[in-house]
């Protein structure tokens, strides 16, 4: 497993993050359209509005999982927010940067994920909308 790399930014990234207000922060159904609607397009049993903190990714909303966070060392959003072009996973279990990660190994089982970076209003890249599915798929 590939610890996702800590941008360059990193420091300037998390005051973003942070002054957009958003962590720790009860549901809205604004971001749970957002998700429900990604789910039932792109026909996958989970999607997530995640924001990337200093130690985790934490998630704002969530379809198919209950949990809130995750390790941000564990995290595929951690590497999607070091470019602002989609990250696209095929297949996690044949891929370098994740095949013996915990979230492929074990529960939820990740074998497809895209995830494509928030930007903050300054540009900061501070999270992903993403899709993940429990088997390979383009």
């Amino acid at each position: 497993m590939q610890i996702p790399p800590t941008p360059d930014d990193e420091h300037d990234r998390l005051d973003s993050l942070r002054a957009i207000g958003l962590l720790d922060t009860s549901p809205e159904e604004r971001f749970d359209r957002i998700t429900r609607l990604a789910s039932r397009l792109f026909d996958v049993p989970m999607a997530l509005v995640t924001f990337v903190d200093a130690d985790r990714q934490w998630f704002k909303s969530k379809v198919g999982t209950e949990a809130d966070e995750t390790p941000r060392e564990h995290s595929f959003c951690g590497h999607a927010i070091l470019e602002p072009d989609v990250l696209l996973v095929a297949d996690a279990a044949q891929d370098v940067r994740f095949h013996d990660n915990p979230l492929v190994t074990g529960h939820p089982g990740i074998r497809f994920y895209a995830g494509c970076p928030i930007a903050a209003p300054d540009g900061a890249l501070v999270g992903t909308v993403c899709v993940i599915d429990d088997r390979p798929r383009e």
